[in-house]
């Protein structure tokens, strides 16, 4: 089975609209920004360990740093571990894309009495891969009523008499203990969740994740000089955003774009694919993060015209007059 999420299936295939060139004396490249730039401007994929709560997670990091605020993206109960991007201080507001991003787990299930292992996959492969009904659980920060959830693949990895360890791939939202307790009323056996782990948060996962104490060893490690530790725990703010599509603008139209106004044809150098009503960054040249916007038509009407709105810009992080300020033609 394919465990793959759907952004990670994605062709972002870049398309050239005008050949342009960035100028060196405006804007810095993400790899470039200093330390003291990533701790105001940053994101750690973080790894959780049971106990906190996502906000006391965000709350140690923030006081490790020494930085006015820290958000968190997509709560994890206090026991559950694993993937937990935060962002610092001017990148909060990012993890707003990382709460619809899909998610990876893996979980362990406990099957309240013994059942054929043939039948348990079975089950699983017909009733729990695809669009879910699901009514969230009593105990939940979300509205109790029944949603339709997508869950992209579930793929087994051990049955253990009625130990079942499994990775699921799912749309945001999508309750795992839940799931749990739902396979269990299909084989009318019961069952419940012993044990979660978020492996992957849309672009981030746990290949490379980061422990707390990497991050306070890093950042002590930081004030005596040695940079190399957390420029590999905090990341430039555009790791939020690997999992969307792009469009990248040529420099004389950064700076409108920094005072909202809608992305145009002219101002196009280059871009992914995407669809009308897509969520897509707004990018420099540099690789730098603009904006997010919200795509007007679909992108391959950019290579027909030469004019007309294509993004409607959302919510900008750059500051303005980084770039000049020539207006967008």
């Amino acid at each position: 089975m394919e465990t793959l999420l759907p952004f990670e299936k994605r062709d972002f295939k870049i398309h050239v609209k005008k050949n342009a060139v960035s100028n060196p004396a405006y804007g810095k490249k993400p790899e470039e920004r200093n330390v003291a730039e990533l701790i105001n401007y940053g994101i750690i994929n973080l790894n959780k360990f049971s106990g906190p709560s996502s906000h006391q997670i965000s709350d140690y990091v923030q006081k490790i740093l020494g930085i006015e605020k820290a958000g968190h993206s997509g709560t994890l109960d206090p026991h559950v571990t694993g993937v937990l991007p935060i962002a610092l201080d001017k990148a909060t507001r990012i993890v707003e894309v990382l709460l619809k991003a899909g998610k990876e787990y893996v979980a362990l299930m406990h099957i309240h009495k013994e059942i054929d292992e043939d039948v348990v996959r079975k089950v699983i492969e017909k009733e729990f891969i695809g669009k879910i009904q699901q009514l969230p659980p009593i105990r939940s920060a979300v509205k109790r009523q029944l949603r339709e959830r997508e869950i992209y693949y579930l793929e087994i990895i051990e049955i253990d008499g009625q130990e079942v360890l499994f990775k699921v791939g799912c749309q945001a939202g999508t309750y795992i203990r839940k799931i749990c307790h739902d396979i269990g009323l299909k084989l009318n056996t019961g069952a419940h969740m012993v044990q979660l782990v978020r492996t992957k948060a849309g672009p981030f996962q746990y290949a490379d994740w980061k422990s707390l104490h990497d991050l306070k060893d890093a950042y002590e490690d930081y004030k005596d000089g040695k940079e190399e530790g957390i420029r590999k725990v905090i990341l430039p703010i555009e790791k939020a955003v690997e999992h969307l599509p792009k469009v990248w603008v040529v420099d004389n139209c950064v700076d409108s774009l920094c005072h909202g106004a809608d992305l145009s044809i002219p101002g196009i150098a280059k871009f992914n694919d995407f669809y009308e009503d897509e969520i897509i960054a707004i990018m420099t040249l540099k690789n730098e993060l603009i904006s997010l916007g919200i795509a007007v038509e679909d992108s391959e009407k950019i290579m027909k015209k030469d004019k007309g709105r294509v993004v409607k810009n959302h919510k900008v992080f750059m500051g303005r007059k980084v770039y000049p300020g020539f207006k967008q033609r």
